[in-house]
């Protein structure tokens, strides 16, 4: 194979150990909420569930950056998270709109400050 590819062994471990076993559950997952009714309690409950993670993680990147993200300034950080909740609100609360709005200041903040 090239260079480019390199080995492709370990590209098919890749798929068989990591694509291949997520994928099975996300069929499963399709296939048994196909017939659930999207205001139930149960979805409103789970719904609530990964925003309070996302929640969890967004603090705890903001105080304890993790690897590259520590040499981001503390104002950069949390202005990216201000601007992503003004997304948030601004876009009828879509939750993809706000972490996308402060990834995007996140990274031009990143490029702009070197």
């Amino acid at each position: 194979m090239s260079d480019f590819i390199g080995d492709w062994h370990a590209l098919f471990v890749l798929l068989v150990a990591g694509v291949i076993p997520n994928q099975i559950w996300r069929l499963l997952g399709l296939w048994f909420g196909s017939g659930l009714d999207e205001g139930s309690d149960l979805l409103m409950w789970v719904k609530a569930v990964a925003t309070a993670i996302l929640a969890g993680v967004i603090a705890q990147i903001l105080v304890q950056p993790p690897g590259a993200l520590a040499s981001v300034t503390w104002g950069l950080r949390y202005g990216a998270v201000v601007a992503g909740l003004a997304a948030f609100l601004a876009s009828r609360r879509s939750i993809f709109a706000g972490v996308v709005c402060g990834e995007m200041v996140m990274l031009a903040g990143k490029w702009w400050l070197g």
